[in-house]
Protein backbone atom coordinates (compact mmCIF):
# COMPACT_ATOMS: atom_id res chain seq x y z
CA UNK A 1 0.00 0.00 0.00
CA UNK A 2 1.21 3.51 -0.79
CA UNK A 3 0.87 4.72 2.78
CA UNK A 4 3.18 1.94 3.93
CA UNK A 5 5.88 2.44 1.32
CA UNK A 6 9.26 3.86 2.38
CA UNK A 7 9.52 7.59 1.88
CA UNK A 8 12.40 10.01 1.67
CA UNK A 9 13.18 11.76 4.93
CA UNK A 10 15.33 14.88 4.96
CA UNK A 11 17.99 14.80 7.69
CA UNK A 12 20.11 17.82 6.67
CA UNK A 13 19.88 20.59 4.09
CA UNK A 14 21.23 18.38 1.28
CA UNK A 15 20.83 14.81 2.55
CA UNK A 16 17.76 12.56 2.47
CA UNK A 17 17.39 8.92 3.48
CA UNK A 18 14.96 6.13 2.71
CA UNK A 19 14.77 2.76 4.45
CA UNK A 20 13.75 -0.59 2.98
CA UNK A 21 11.85 -3.18 4.97
CA UNK A 22 14.60 -5.62 3.99
CA UNK A 23 17.09 -5.70 6.82
CA UNK A 24 16.49 -1.97 7.45
CA UNK A 25 18.63 -1.15 4.42
CA UNK A 26 19.24 2.57 3.92
CA UNK A 27 19.35 4.52 0.69
CA UNK A 28 20.99 7.95 0.86
CA UNK A 29 20.43 10.86 -1.51
CA UNK A 30 22.62 13.97 -1.67
CA UNK A 31 21.22 16.96 -3.53
CA UNK A 32 23.47 19.04 -5.77
CA UNK A 33 22.84 21.97 -8.09
CA UNK A 34 22.34 19.84 -11.20
CA UNK A 35 20.88 16.67 -9.71
CA UNK A 36 21.34 14.12 -6.96
CA UNK A 37 23.89 11.55 -5.89
CA UNK A 38 22.18 8.23 -5.14
CA UNK A 39 24.04 5.94 -2.72
CA UNK A 40 23.07 2.25 -2.36
CA UNK A 41 19.64 2.65 -3.98
CA UNK A 42 17.69 -0.18 -2.42
CA UNK A 43 16.38 -3.66 -2.62
CA UNK A 44 12.99 -4.66 -4.00
CA UNK A 45 11.88 -3.67 -7.48
CA UNK A 46 8.72 -1.94 -6.27
CA UNK A 47 10.83 0.08 -3.81
CA UNK A 48 13.20 1.19 -6.55
CA UNK A 49 10.28 2.17 -8.78
CA UNK A 50 8.67 4.08 -5.91
CA UNK A 51 11.98 5.83 -5.26
CA UNK A 52 12.09 6.91 -8.89
CA UNK A 53 8.53 8.23 -8.57
CA UNK A 54 9.38 10.17 -5.45
CA UNK A 55 12.47 11.72 -6.99
CA UNK A 56 10.40 12.82 -9.99
CA UNK A 57 7.82 14.31 -7.63
CA UNK A 58 10.58 16.31 -5.95
CA UNK A 59 11.96 17.41 -9.32
CA UNK A 60 15.21 15.51 -8.76
CA UNK A 61 17.28 13.74 -11.41
CA UNK A 62 19.93 11.17 -10.55
CA UNK A 63 23.22 12.38 -12.01
CA UNK A 64 25.63 10.06 -10.13
CA UNK A 65 25.32 6.76 -8.29
CA UNK A 66 27.64 5.11 -5.79
CA UNK A 67 27.88 1.64 -4.27
CA UNK A 68 29.63 1.53 -0.91
CA UNK A 69 30.73 -2.08 -1.41
CA UNK A 70 30.28 -5.06 -3.73
CA UNK A 71 27.63 -7.08 -1.87
CA UNK A 72 24.51 -7.80 -3.90
CA UNK A 73 22.14 -5.62 -1.87
CA UNK A 74 24.25 -2.55 -2.72
CA UNK A 75 24.51 -3.19 -6.46
CA UNK A 76 20.87 -2.93 -7.56
CA UNK A 77 19.38 -0.36 -9.90
CA UNK A 78 16.19 0.40 -11.81
CA UNK A 79 15.89 1.68 -15.37
CA UNK A 80 13.57 4.46 -14.21
CA UNK A 81 16.39 5.87 -12.07
CA UNK A 82 18.14 6.77 -15.31
CA UNK A 83 21.51 6.09 -16.87
CA UNK A 84 23.76 7.96 -14.46
CA UNK A 85 27.31 6.70 -13.99
CA UNK A 86 27.45 4.50 -10.90
CA UNK A 87 30.80 4.57 -9.17
CA UNK A 88 32.59 2.39 -6.65
CA UNK A 89 36.18 2.10 -5.56
CA UNK A 90 38.48 0.19 -7.90
CA UNK A 91 38.45 -2.89 -5.66
CA UNK A 92 34.69 -2.68 -5.22
CA UNK A 93 34.10 -2.56 -8.96
CA UNK A 94 36.56 -5.40 -9.66
CA UNK A 95 35.03 -7.60 -6.98
CA UNK A 96 31.49 -6.88 -8.14
CA UNK A 97 32.43 -7.87 -11.69
CA UNK A 98 34.28 -11.02 -10.60
CA UNK A 99 31.31 -12.17 -8.51
CA UNK A 100 28.54 -10.91 -10.76
CA UNK A 101 26.88 -14.30 -11.23
CA UNK A 102 26.93 -15.04 -7.51
CA UNK A 103 25.48 -11.63 -6.76
CA UNK A 104 22.75 -12.04 -9.35
CA UNK A 105 21.78 -15.39 -7.86
CA UNK A 106 21.59 -13.97 -4.35
CA UNK A 107 19.50 -11.03 -5.56
CA UNK A 108 17.16 -13.40 -7.39
CA UNK A 109 16.66 -15.47 -4.26
CA UNK A 110 16.03 -12.51 -1.96
CA UNK A 111 14.87 -9.35 -3.72
CA UNK A 112 11.28 -9.17 -4.95
CA UNK A 113 10.16 -7.95 -8.37
CA UNK A 114 13.65 -6.82 -9.28
CA UNK A 115 15.24 -6.50 -12.71
CA UNK A 116 18.87 -7.55 -12.95
CA UNK A 117 19.54 -5.93 -16.33
CA UNK A 118 21.53 -3.14 -14.65
CA UNK A 119 22.82 -5.13 -11.72
CA UNK A 120 26.41 -4.43 -10.72
CA UNK A 121 27.18 -1.94 -13.50
CA UNK A 122 29.78 -0.16 -11.39
CA UNK A 123 32.47 2.11 -12.84
CA UNK A 124 35.80 1.94 -11.02
CA UNK A 125 37.21 5.15 -9.65
CA UNK A 126 40.96 5.54 -10.01
CA UNK A 127 42.80 4.23 -6.94
CA UNK A 128 43.34 7.01 -4.46
CA UNK A 129 40.40 9.11 -5.65
CA UNK A 130 39.58 11.33 -2.69
CA UNK A 131 36.19 12.78 -3.66
CA UNK A 132 33.24 11.61 -5.73
CA UNK A 133 33.44 13.35 -9.13
CA UNK A 134 30.20 15.28 -9.42
CA UNK A 135 28.68 18.78 -9.42
CA UNK A 136 27.46 18.84 -5.84
CA UNK A 137 28.54 19.00 -2.20
CA UNK A 138 31.99 17.58 -1.53
CA UNK A 139 31.72 13.89 -0.67
CA UNK A 140 34.96 12.41 0.65
CA UNK A 141 35.69 8.72 0.04
CA UNK A 142 37.01 6.84 3.07
CA UNK A 143 38.16 3.49 1.69
CA UNK A 144 39.13 0.46 3.75
CA UNK A 145 38.95 -3.34 3.49
CA UNK A 146 36.64 -4.15 6.41
CA UNK A 147 33.50 -6.18 5.65
CA UNK A 148 34.18 -6.35 1.90
CA UNK A 149 36.93 -5.50 -0.60
CA UNK A 150 37.04 -1.83 -1.50
CA UNK A 151 34.43 -0.85 1.08
CA UNK A 152 33.96 2.92 1.23
CA UNK A 153 32.34 5.19 3.75
CA UNK A 154 31.37 8.62 2.44
CA UNK A 155 31.74 11.84 4.41
CA UNK A 156 29.37 14.54 3.13
CA UNK A 157 31.55 17.33 4.41
CA UNK A 158 29.35 20.44 4.51
CA UNK A 159 26.39 18.52 5.93
CA UNK A 160 28.63 16.63 8.37
CA UNK A 161 27.01 13.28 7.58
CA UNK A 162 28.97 10.01 7.45
CA UNK A 163 27.44 7.35 5.22
CA UNK A 164 29.12 4.33 6.77
CA UNK A 165 28.18 1.42 4.52
CA UNK A 166 27.78 -1.87 6.36
CA UNK A 167 29.50 -0.85 9.58
CA UNK A 168 28.63 0.88 12.88
CA UNK A 169 25.06 -0.40 12.79
CA UNK A 170 22.82 -0.33 15.83
CA UNK A 171 21.10 -3.55 14.74
CA UNK A 172 23.83 -5.66 13.10
CA UNK A 173 27.11 -6.98 14.49
CA UNK A 174 30.38 -6.54 12.58
CA UNK A 175 30.47 -9.04 9.74
CA UNK A 176 34.03 -9.85 8.75
CA UNK A 177 35.17 -10.85 5.29
CA UNK A 178 35.96 -14.41 6.31
CA UNK A 179 35.70 -15.86 2.81
CA UNK A 180 37.91 -13.47 0.90
CA UNK A 181 39.95 -11.50 3.39
CA UNK A 182 43.50 -12.61 4.17
CA UNK A 183 43.51 -10.67 7.45
CA UNK A 184 39.82 -10.22 8.26
CA UNK A 185 40.23 -9.16 11.89
CA UNK A 186 42.98 -6.63 11.30
CA UNK A 187 41.20 -5.33 8.20
CA UNK A 188 38.12 -4.67 10.30
CA UNK A 189 40.04 -2.94 13.07
CA UNK A 190 41.81 -0.83 10.45
CA UNK A 191 38.44 0.08 8.95
CA UNK A 192 37.14 1.19 12.33
CA UNK A 193 40.23 3.36 12.72
CA UNK A 194 39.49 5.00 9.36
CA UNK A 195 35.99 5.81 10.56
CA UNK A 196 37.38 7.06 13.86
CA UNK A 197 39.69 9.40 11.93
CA UNK A 198 36.70 11.21 10.39
CA UNK A 199 34.23 10.86 13.28
CA UNK A 200 35.00 14.34 14.57
CA UNK A 201 33.79 15.75 11.23
CA UNK A 202 30.37 14.04 11.44
CA UNK A 203 27.31 15.11 13.39
CA UNK A 204 25.23 12.26 11.97
CA UNK A 205 26.01 8.72 10.86
CA UNK A 206 23.91 6.66 8.47
CA UNK A 207 24.76 2.93 8.49
CA UNK A 208 23.92 0.66 5.61
CA UNK A 209 21.41 -1.10 7.86
CA UNK A 210 19.80 0.40 10.95
CA UNK A 211 19.13 3.81 12.42
CA UNK A 212 20.69 7.21 11.87
CA UNK A 213 22.87 8.14 14.84
CA UNK A 214 24.39 11.29 16.29
CA UNK A 215 28.11 12.02 16.38
CA UNK A 216 28.28 10.71 19.94
CA UNK A 217 26.41 7.57 18.89
CA UNK A 218 28.88 7.10 16.03
CA UNK A 219 31.78 7.05 18.47
CA UNK A 220 29.87 4.65 20.73
CA UNK A 221 29.12 2.33 17.83
CA UNK A 222 32.77 2.32 16.79
CA UNK A 223 33.73 1.24 20.31
CA UNK A 224 30.98 -1.41 20.36
CA UNK A 225 32.14 -2.82 17.03
CA UNK A 226 35.77 -2.75 18.15
CA UNK A 227 34.96 -4.64 21.36
CA UNK A 228 33.20 -7.33 19.32
CA UNK A 229 36.11 -7.75 16.90
CA UNK A 230 38.77 -7.69 19.63
CA UNK A 231 36.90 -10.47 21.43
CA UNK A 232 36.95 -12.51 18.22
CA UNK A 233 40.65 -11.82 17.88
CA UNK A 234 41.20 -13.14 21.42
CA UNK A 235 39.34 -16.33 20.58
CA UNK A 236 36.36 -15.43 22.73
CA UNK A 237 32.64 -15.49 22.00
CA UNK A 238 31.71 -11.79 22.08
CA UNK A 239 28.82 -10.71 24.25
CA UNK A 240 26.85 -8.20 22.20
CA UNK A 241 23.34 -6.91 22.80
CA UNK A 242 22.65 -6.90 19.05
CA UNK A 243 22.42 -10.71 19.08
CA UNK A 244 20.46 -10.90 22.34
CA UNK A 245 16.88 -12.24 22.38
CA UNK A 246 15.44 -8.75 22.68
CA UNK A 247 17.42 -7.30 19.75
CA UNK A 248 15.94 -6.37 16.37
CA UNK A 249 17.15 -9.61 14.75
CA UNK A 250 17.90 -11.46 17.97
CA UNK A 251 15.23 -14.09 17.34
CA UNK A 252 15.78 -14.10 13.62
CA UNK A 253 18.83 -14.93 11.47
CA UNK A 254 21.54 -12.89 13.19
CA UNK A 255 22.43 -15.26 16.06
CA UNK A 256 23.23 -17.98 13.52
CA UNK A 257 25.50 -15.59 11.62
CA UNK A 258 27.20 -14.67 14.88
CA UNK A 259 27.74 -18.32 15.86
CA UNK A 260 29.11 -19.21 12.43
CA UNK A 261 31.46 -16.24 12.50
CA UNK A 262 32.82 -17.18 15.93
CA UNK A 263 33.27 -20.81 14.86
CA UNK A 264 34.82 -20.13 11.45
CA UNK A 265 37.29 -17.52 12.67
CA UNK A 266 38.35 -19.75 15.55
CA UNK A 267 39.02 -22.57 13.09
CA UNK A 268 41.04 -20.32 10.78
CA UNK A 269 43.10 -18.93 13.64
CA UNK A 270 43.73 -22.41 15.02
CA UNK A 271 45.18 -23.37 11.65
CA UNK A 272 47.20 -20.13 11.41
CA UNK A 273 47.24 -17.82 14.47
CA UNK A 274 48.54 -14.98 12.28
CA UNK A 275 45.22 -14.83 10.40
CA UNK A 276 43.81 -12.47 13.00
CA UNK A 277 46.54 -9.91 12.45
CA UNK A 278 47.87 -7.83 9.60
CA UNK A 279 51.00 -7.89 7.51
CA UNK A 280 53.04 -6.29 10.29
CA UNK A 281 52.54 -9.45 12.36
CA UNK A 282 53.22 -12.08 9.71
CA UNK A 283 56.81 -12.71 10.81
CA UNK A 284 56.02 -13.21 14.49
Amino acid sequence: MDEDRPVLTQITENVLVRQSDFCRTNTVIVRGDAGVLLIDPGIHGYELAALADELIEHGDTVTVGFSTHPHWDHLLWHARLGSATRYGTARCAATAQAKLDVGREMATQTAQDVSLDLFGAIVALAPGTEYIPWDGPRVRIVEHQAHAPGHAALLIEDDRVLVAGDMVSDVLIPMLDLRGGHHPVQDYLDGLRRLEDVASHADLVMPGHGSVGSGDELRGRIEQDRAYVVALQAGDDPVDARVGPGATYGRDWLPAVHARQVRDLAARMAADPRIGFGEQHRNI
